[in-house]
């Protein structure tokens, strides 16, 4: 069996230059190394409250996005996660082989729940990371490009694999998270300690933000009282977020971006950083609202979902049969 890639964004926010760094940017990569199935994950979206309208237009961004990136439907499937029954066909079976206690020490949850009131924690948050395995597994992915923070999900998937085909025979592939190198994790221009995360309006770069908008948000970043540009994640976690974001678009080492910037002050440096960011997204927002605009995403989710069912269902026969459903 041929290599297969799976990936999929959530459709619960404006995506950031985060996403498009960590994911979308890197995405277009995989398509000669297998067969990609790269999704929006609408049913994911729905683990905390969203507006209808809100989901059904940042599903189709997301869609457009992954074209503009450079994702070609004749060798990569884009489709709904809600387009393919057997998601949560086989999120069903599959949450009876992941335990409470594994669910409860995973980190995202811990954190998301952290900040809802505990009486109005939806078993959606709780259980996401069985329907995240069941993603992966209905596909045999034998490779998964996650952001960091994913990767622990991954490795669940992975123990959830071999409990079951210790039990079954084997039945499931077992998948490999790969994480990009460089821009893995971009933090937020307002608080480099946390994650750029759709949410933090001075401190997210939205994909769809005007140059003059993204410049003023990089020039207006957090920094600190040294005036020397150098990669500190500790000290200087601002100007190494900085360097990170450089470096990832311009696609070199942050050694090298370091180089560039050796005798440079801050705003020298910061208006570089923005001269990159634009120069990278102003071609590529302008292909997303060509696609958003030409009625093409639609049938592109269409072809997308069919090859996606094609291939579940197949998987979701052998788990059928191992498990003894008729």
């Amino acid at each position: 069996m041929e290599c297969r890639i799976l990936s999929g964004i959530k459709p619960t926010g404006q995506l950031t230059l985060g996403n498009y760094i960590g994911a979308l940017k890197n995405f277009k990569n995989f398509q000669d190394q297998g067969e990609c199935f790269i999704f929006i994950a609408d049913l994911h979206a729905l683990t905390l409250p969203i507006e209808p309208d809100t989901l059904r237009t940042n599903s189709r961004d997301i869609a457009a996005f992954y074209l503009a990136a450079g994702l070609d439907p004749n060798r990569c499937n884009i489709f709904l996660q809600s387009h393919v029954s057997a998601h949560a066909e086989l999120n069903a079976i599959m949450q009876n082989f992941l335990y409470m206690g594994e669910l409860s020490r995973m980190t995202q949850f811990k954190e998301k729940s952290q900040k809802l009131n505990q009486e109005k924690i939806g078993l959606g948050l709780f259980a996401y990371p069985v329907l995240m395995a069941s993603d992966i597994l209905l596909y045999d992915a034998t490779i998964v490009p996650v952001g960091d923070d994913q990767t622990q999900h991954v490795e669940l998937t992975r123990d959830l694999a071999k409990r079951f085909n210790n039990r079954y025979g084997n039945v499931l592939v077992m998948p490999k998270a790969v994480v990009t190198k460089v821009g893995a994790r971009i933090m937020s221009l307002s608080d480099p300690t946390k994650k750029m995360s759709k949410s933090d309006q001075k401190g997210d770069i939205y994909l769809k933000d005007n140059p003059n908008i993204i410049r003023k948000k990089i020039m207006s970043a957090v920094t600190d009282s040294e005036s020397i540009v150098r990669f500190d994640r500790t000290n200087k976690p601002g100007i190494s977020n900085l360097l990170t974001i450089y470096a990832s678009i311009k696609e070199i080492s942050i050694e090298e971006a370091e180089k560039n910037f050796i005798n440079a002050n801050y705003g020298t440096f910061k208006s570089a950083v923005a001269d990159a960011v634009i120069e990278a997204l102003e071609p590529f927002q302008k292909q997303y609202y060509e696609y958003l605009n030409s009625g093409y995403v639609d049938l592109v989710l269409e072809k997308g979902a069919n090859r996606a069912r094609e291939v579940s269902n197949a998987t979701l026969k052998r788990v059928h049969d191992a498990v003894g459903l008729l």
